[in-house]
């Protein structure tokens, strides 16, 4: 078992214990009826955790269109977290990320065919998917980081942790990461431990299991993650870097929770990588690209290539004009959500047999 993406702030646990006060008396209130929460005769999935980011929501929320999206017409309602617009927004082809998010934007790029919409207030986006001429046909909603949203019942909750942070080694903000205490995790049915290395002994998942004290009507998978082909951000026409060799001198430019695993996943391939690193979802600025340029210059080796992420991507494009030379070395970097021991054929029935069973 790894934590060493864990770094617990000791001096800040008092502020944790008042925030977890707070916490607990709003969950005590919804669990006896105080606060209302509305349900709705379609399925709703919500997929999320109870720590901030970095759990590879997006990932997972993709795997589950690749599942659905052939079966049946499905929604993600996200909350289009640090967008330029409020309300109820539904995703085009053609709507700009300031206008829905990045990780609405990019799900929306990749899986046309999907409804993408997002709204603050998720009861009211469900009720505009339902009702809108556009959208009044959708069969499976997919609700994006809304396990504490919990003005809306979902049918089926599933909670992502980290292998490298798992919740139950983590602590309450503002000393940890935890949006809520771990006791939260007894509203899933499903619980994830992503980012795991494929090469895991039984005893590690022995132990995974054993630590979170799953309630018997709930089911553990565990998934890792694999990496795409490379391919160009702006220009499609440019030299493809499909690969990765041990002389590429690699610029990590990165705005997302947790950067740490990708920089040794790609330690893998190349020693000669250079980090930098801009908060989670950050909006790139004309300084951060003189910033990004300057970093590029001043990188050495003759193959020389910038990796970002997908989330990244979107936002990069937004930001403004960078150089014909930097635009041709920007390369983004997928990620697949890949279920591990066999057991990809069992989350399916869960999923599935889950939305029959609301029809």
């Amino acid at each position: 078992m790894e934590s060493d993406l864990i770094h617990i702030h000791n001096w800040l646990r008092p502020l944790s214990w008042l925030y977890g006060l707070g916490v607990e008396l709003r969950n005590l209130l919804f669990d006896n009826g105080l606060l209302r929460q509305k349900e709705f005769q379609l399925p709703v999935i919500c997929i999320g955790n109870i720590s901030v980011g970095g759990t590879g929501k997006t990932p997972h929320t993709e795997y589950l269109l690749r599942l659905l999206l052939p079966k049946y017409r499905t929604a993600v309602l996200s909350r289009g977290y640090k967008r330029r617009s409020r309300g109820y927004q539904l995703a085009a082809a053609d709507t700009p990320v300031e206008v829905i998010g990045d990780e609405p934007w990019q799900m929306k790029q990749k899986f046309p065919e999907a409804i993408v919409a997002v709204d603050a207030n998720r009861c009211r986006g469900i009720e505009r998917l339902m009702s809108d001429d556009a959208t009044s046909d959708v069969e499976v909603i997919l609700l994006d980081d809304a396990y504490q949203h919990r003005h809306v019942r979902a049918g089926l909750n599933i909670v992502l942790t980290d292998y490298h942070r798992l919740v139950t080694d983590d602590a309450l903000l503002p000393a940890g990461r935890l949006r809520e205490p771990v006791s939260g995790l007894a509203r899933a049915q499903i619980i994830i431990v992503t980012k795991c290395p494929m090469g895991m002994a039984p005893i590690d998942y022995r132990v995974i299991r054993s630590s979170l004290q799953l309630k018997p009507y709930q089911q553990l998978f565990f998934s890792a993650i694999h990496y795409g082909t490379l391919r160009p951000l702006f220009d499609s026409s440019s030299a493809a870097q499909t690969s990765i060799t041990p002389d590429t001198h690699v610029l990590l430019l990165t705005g997302i929770a947790s950067p740490q695993q990708m920089y040794k996943d790609l330690q893998q391939c190349t020693r000669h990588i250079t980090p930098l690193s801009f908060p989670d979802h950050h909006a790139y600025s004309k300084s951060d690209i003189a910033r990004i340029e300057t970093s590029f210059a001043a990188m050495q080796g003759s193959k020389r290539v910038i990796v970002t992420t997908e989330k990244d991507g979107a936002r990069l494009l937004a930001a403004g004009s960078f150089t014909p030379i930097v635009r041709r070395h920007i390369f983004v970097l997928p990620i697949v959500a890949d279920i591990l021991q066999g057991r990809e054929p069992q989350l399916h029935k869960e999923i599935i047999e889950f939305i029959s069973n609301c029809r």
